[in-house]
């Protein structure tokens, strides 16, 4: 049996569904490939776990080329920060010369060339250039994830955001629904669609902090990207979340823009978790 290549298998802050996907195919007892950026401890547990595991760089060609070499489908994720898109060309070029059938990539809710952030417009590209490869993409279009809230609450207690009004409107998912999708559409042996919408809840900024146990607290915009810096300590994290916070402030309420889709359910196994049922578990 051919193993499955998922990439971002060590995991991160961003949700780490590389990881989650890795372990829910070894779990099904399907070999994996995990590709890693280094060698560490991380890497040591996905070897414990029966995974096969390659380091190296995602945006280089030379150590991806070798890593889908007797694959037939992969897991694409990439952090927010520089180098998505090089990354998913170097992904597209190696599977198109393998002959991949199927790569499941992550991608964002508004990935469209007009998009409010720099990074959903970069996604839009990348889902083209995987598109364009002939293998098989399907893409995750997923909503901000839960994670990223607990993030931004840190150490302070309080959901400071630039949200404007608590009655804002946010979709959102569950980092580890996504990443069950992932798994389910990796081992669905049947044709799938090419896109996915994943939103496992929509609810209000002030519901989403009720439901985390803290306030919510008005930030002024130009206040949290002075702070942005520190806290997260990359220019296109922070470049992305300045518009994205924004986006949704402009938005704002009294809409239905985002509905809770049925994707999760239909390959996750099971309905997306709530926001008050993850804020439980962690």
């Amino acid at each position: 049996m051919e193993p499955i290549l998922v990439t971002g298998a060590g995991g991160g802050r961003q949700g780490a569904t590389g990881r989650a996907v890795a372990e829910a195919l070894l779990r099904a007892d399907r070999p994996v490939r995990a590709f890693v950026h280094s060698d560490d401890a991380r890497a040591a547990e996905l070897k414990d776990l029966g995974a096969e595991v390659v380091a190296g760089d995602l945006r280089e060609i030379t150590a991806v080329l070798p890593a889908v070499q007797g694959v037939r489908r992969a897991y694409f994720t990439y952090p927010v920060t520089a180098g998505m898109l090089d990354a998913a060309a170097a992904l597209a070029a190696a599977a198109h010369r393998e002959g991949l059938e199927r790569v499941v990539a992550v991608s964002q809710l508004g990935a469209d060339p007009q998009a409010g952030t720099p990074h959903m417009r970069r996604h839009w590209v990348a889902e083209q250039v995987l598109d364009r490869a002939g293998i098989g993409a399907t893409h995750l279009r997923a909503a901000v994830f839960y994670e990223n809230l607990r993030v931004v609450i840190g150490e302070r207690g309080e959901l400071a955001l630039p949200l404007g009004s608590p009655d804002t409107v946010l979709p959102l998912i569950a980092a580890r629904d996504v990443a069950r999708v992932g798994a389910g559409l990796l081992l669905e042996p049947d044709p799938v669609e090419p896109v996915h919408w994943l939103v496992g809840e929509v609810m209000t900024v002030g519901e989403a902090a009720a439901a985390l146990g803290v306030p919510y607290v008005e930030t002024d915009p130009d206040e949290w990207a002075r702070a942005a810096p520190a806290k997260y300590r990359d220019e296109v994290t922070v470049e992305h979340l300045s518009h994205l916070w924004k986006l949704f402030k402009d938005i704002g309420s009294g809409h239905n823009l985002y509905q809770v889709t049925e994707a999760v359910q239909k390959f996750g196994g099971k309905p997306p978790l709530t926001l008050r049922e993850f804020a439980s578990q962690d």
